[in-house]
């Protein structure tokens, strides 16, 4: 058997980290623990988890904060920044789960919550962001393990979500997508509750990345969505 998948659980209240450790451990994956943002942080940096569960009202450094400085963050390596983060609070409000999307988040679980159901959306979001790699004659290169894109020998540098949404898509190359099927499967979104909107605008930025003059590799298929050329 492989290694167990790291999980680092960031909550001010020991028994909601208690509980989601007994859960996780129970399923199999390895549990570490931070009581607040700055302890997060620093276990971010030192045990390099496979997950984080991070909860936004913490004391000092907040939730929003822990993520900010993970995806933000110009000196984090590729790795780093493209961290998959499940954000579980209490803040129920659509703009606070907006915003913590908006922010690189990978999901959103408002408390109180199922712990099963916690574990079953890890399992989810590390299925989303397991490795590609895939190069084609045209000069494009997706290198998942990396998380490094090139388009004829220069790098490309994406965001977090930009390159998840392209090694998406080139797991399934000439396969169409719908704006909602993406919604949900790069997103972890219903699009009843954000915007179809949000994955055009991240197609758009992907185009100008990868050949603004062209568009050689995204193609749209009208009226249905997206594919990746092979």
């Amino acid at each position: 058997m492989g290694e167990a998948r790291r999980v680092l659980v960031v909550d001010d209240d020991e028994r909601v980290r208690t509980l989601v450790s007994w859960q996780l451990e129970a399923e199999g994956f390895a549990v570490v623990e931070a009581p607040d943002g700055a302890g997060a942080l620093e276990r971010i940096e030192r045990d390099r988890p496979d997950l984080v569960v991070l909860d936004l009202s913490l004391p000092g450094v907040g939730g929003l904060d822990v993520l900010r400085r993970v995806r933000g963050d110009e000196r984090a390596s590729g790795s780093l920044r493209s961290l998959p983060v499940i954000v579980l609070s209490g803040r129920s409000g659509e703009t606070d789960r907006i915003i913590g999307l908006d922010l690189g988040a990978d999901d959103y679980l408002v408390k109180p919550f199922s712990p099963g159901e916690l574990a079953a959306r890890i399992r989810s979001v590390l299925r989303r962001s397991e490795p590609v790699v895939a190069s084609e004659p045209g000069g494009l290169t997706v290198d998942g393990p990396a998380r490094e894109v090139a388009v004829d020998g220069r790098s490309v540098d994406l965001t977090a979500r930009e390159f998840d949404l392209l090694a998406f898509l080139a797991r399934h190359p000439r396969q169409v997508f719908s704006r909602a099927q993406l919604l949900d499967q790069v997103w972890g979104a219903a699009p009843d509750w954000r915007s179809e909107a949000t994955v055009t605008e991240h197609v758009h930025r992907l185009r100008q990345k990868l050949d603004p003059s062209a568009g050689r590799f995204l193609r749209t298929v009208r009226g249905v969505g997206y594919r990746l050329e092979a």
